[in-house]
């Protein structure tokens, strides 16, 4: 640059020409020495054959070790395989699964790097040969059936408790369920063997959880976050019912007819009226007090049952068209007429 600025400062046309010359022998010489440092010093970066060479590699690696689902044997057992519940692998199953969703007219993605068969998880455990052989194992904690126990009705009877529970199985994050904490309780009125005051205030505890065309009380719980808690509760409620149902108050012994909840044809005037009827139909003049009448068997009157239920029916149930024509036919039998009046 010193000999440049030098000429430059000369007179015209031979600082021009000076300057020309000095310029074209820079260039050529500084062509010239990146060109030998070029060939020296820097060397070409070749990506492209590099990849080349390690997919190579690697495909000649994966032909003489091939994947483990490839290499398994026909008579492999699975129970050592996947022992139990883990995310999907899909080296170690020997299975095309595909899943995953694809536009019309194409094939699902296979299990190589497919994350939807990541995600839920799986029952592969849960062969057959796997439950059948882990139910052998338990065998030996387990007792036979009763003999006894053949029937549904035999059942019932030994086990009259009913508790009804379910188990759900969904994709979430969590295998739990909040519904599966709900536990249902069953068991049927008959078996609790309650006396007439005790089954009319076990009727009036539980509400509308007995159905009176199957005699079954319906118990169900969920408030409690565990089965388990919930399960206690129904038995707890159960239990409090039923002693609550025995325990008779004094209040409940001054009762009168008019403080009654219910109609009870025994202590009404139509079972006095129906016993003096019979009495009169037999000429027989007997004069009963009202605990007698209340006392009196009315098995030995024809159709007094039915009738006597009839009754109670139309009272408690109220007045309907099969109420009215219930009591309408036990009274024509109770009397001795026909069904139906021939006009």
């Amino acid at each position: 640059m010193s000999l440049i600025i030098k000429h430059c400062r000369s007179n015209g046309i031979t600082s021009s020409f000076n300057l020309r010359i000095w310029r074209l022998n820079s260039t050529s010489m500084d062509v010239a020495a990146k060109k030998g440092e070029e060939e020296e010093e820097f060397r070409v970066l070749d990506i492209l054959k590099k990849r080349d060479k390690v997919q190579k590699k690697v495909a000649r690696r994966n032909d003489v070790q091939p994947d483990r689902a490839d290499r398994m044997a026909v008579d492999q057992n699975w129970g050592n395989v996947w022992p139990g519940p883990k995310t999907f692998h899909p080296s170690s199953v020997p299975l095309p699964i595909r899943q995953g969703y694809v536009p019309k007219g194409q094939a699902p993605p296979g299990k190589k790097a497919n994350a939807e068969l990541m995600k839920i998880p799986n029952f592969l455990h849960l062969t057959p040969p796997v439950v059948k052989a882990q139910c052998e194992a338990i065998k030996q904690y387990c007792t036979e059936w009763p003999k006894l126990l053949n029937s549904e009705e035999a059942i019932e009877k030994h086990y009259p408790v009913e508790v009804i529970t379910s188990d759900y199985c969904h994709a979430s994050p969590s295998i739990r369920n909040p519904l599966a904490r709900i536990v249902t309780l069953r068991v049927k009125l008959a078996t609790l063997n309650l006396d007439k005051h005790a089954r009319d205030k076990f009727l009036r505890l539980v509400g509308d959880r007995y159905d009176e065309k199957t005699d079954l009380v319906t118990i169900t719980a969920d408030r409690c976050p565990a089965r388990k808690q919930n399960l206690d509760y129904v038995d707890y409620l159960l239990t409090a019912c039923y002693h609550e149902s025995l325990n008779v108050e004094e209040w409940e012994k001054d009762k009168t007819e008019d403080d009654m909840e219910y109609y009870d044809w025994d202590k009404n005037a139509s079972k006095k009226s129906l016993v003096q009827w019979y009495l009169r139909m037999k000429n027989e003049n007997v004069d009963l007090k009202d605990e007698q009448f209340i006392e009196y068997d009315i098995s030995q009157i024809p159709n007094a049952e039915s009738y006597k239920n009839a009754v109670s029916s139309l009272m408690n149930d109220g007045e309907n068209e099969s109420t009215v024509n219930n009591y309408a036919k036990e009274v024509r039998a109770l009397l001795g007429l026909p069904e139906k009046l021939v006009v």
